[in-house]
């Protein structure tokens, strides 16, 4: 969604409207080097989800998330209104994270074919060896990707890995 006619808080709401599942990662509220402020993109964005839950219709109110912190409790510390929760903490561990995040998606979405942990990881290792060509071979640079270019590209890849596989399959 690109319009300059909305604001992209009204584009977060849209897209957490429409989503069934949210992962948020919190790990992600530390200072930024060059203002020395935190960024609270993600608990605003986890807010608006659970308020979604909390407050919305019947489908809103199915909604089911999962929360990554890098260590346990760490949240509590800047979100201590969200205590009580289960987070999970990754430990800025992207292998571990990936791992998580099946799991979540496996006992949430009751889906039966997902594949485990460690195939993601190497799934998505390749994927990263190959960015690079892909984006050579589409005249596109790895650090300028838009999501909607990254999206196309991992659809791209995909199907390359698998032919046979449909868009709505991925």
């Amino acid at each position: 969604m690109n319009d300059s006619s909305q604001t992209r808080l009204f584009t977060i709401f849209q897209l957490v409207a429409a989503c069934r599942y949210g992962i948020h990662d919190l790990s992600r509220t530390e200072l930024d080097r060059a203002s020395g402020f935190p960024r609270f993109n993600m608990p605003l964005e986890l807010g608006i989800f659970l308020g979604c839950k909390q407050f919305g219709n019947r489908r809103q109110q199915q909604k089911r998330v999962l929360v990554l912190d890098v260590e346990p409790h760490r949240y509590q510390k800047f979100m201590s209104d969200i205590a009580g929760q289960d987070i999970v903490a990754h430990n800025h561990d992207p292998k571990l994270a990936i791992r998580q995040i099946r799991d979540w998606l496996r006992v949430s979405s009751q889906q039966r074919d997902l594949p485990g942990g460690e195939h993601i990881w190497q799934a998505f290792s390749a994927f990263q060896r190959d960015l690079p060509q892909i984006c050579a071979e589409l005249h596109l640079t790895p650090a300028e990707l838009t999501f909607v270019d990254y999206r196309d590209i991992v659809i791209l890849w995909q199907q390359r890995q698998d032919p046979a596989r449909t868009v709505e399959q991925l």
